[in-house]
Parts: structure tokens; sequence; C-alpha cells
């Protein structure tokens, strides 16, 4: 089963099937999230849903990640 991963740096999508320490090659973070995508979804969308996916997901996931740094303070 193919499964899509996303840099929560640089927004790059990776489709892999059986690994589960996924880097990214574009910017070299070394861990890339799983995403909430199947691959049925991921292939038929366009080139623009996915870039909008990422702005939306790069953005929910921000959010949440600077509400977990003032809860930490």
């Amino acid at each position: 089963m193919l499964k899509i991963y996303i840099c929560p740096e640089c927004g790059w999508l990776r489709t892999v099937s059986r690994r589960k320490d996924v880097e990214c090659h574009r910017c070299g973070n070394a861990v890339m999230e799983l995403t909430k995508l199947d691959y049925e979804t991921y292939a038929g969308m366009s080139e623009q849903e996915r870039t909008d996916y990422v702005q939306s997901w790069r953005y929910i996931h921000a959010k949440n990640h600077s509400q977990k740094s003032k809860m930490d303070d």
C-alpha cells in the first residue's frame, strides 16, 4: 500500500510503499510526516489541488506547533 508523506519544512510530498522513516530529498529534512491522503485520492489530484493541500496542511500544523510551544513556556 502506497503512503503519502509531507515534509513539514518545505511541503514536498513523497510517495513510499514500505518505509516508515522517510526523509525529504528536496530540503534534507530527516523526518517527514504521514498525511491522511490515500494514494488513489492523491493520484487524482491536479497540481493546483496538491499545492492547496500542502498550503493547508502547513498552515494547520504550524498553528498547532505554535500553540504547543506556548503551552510549554
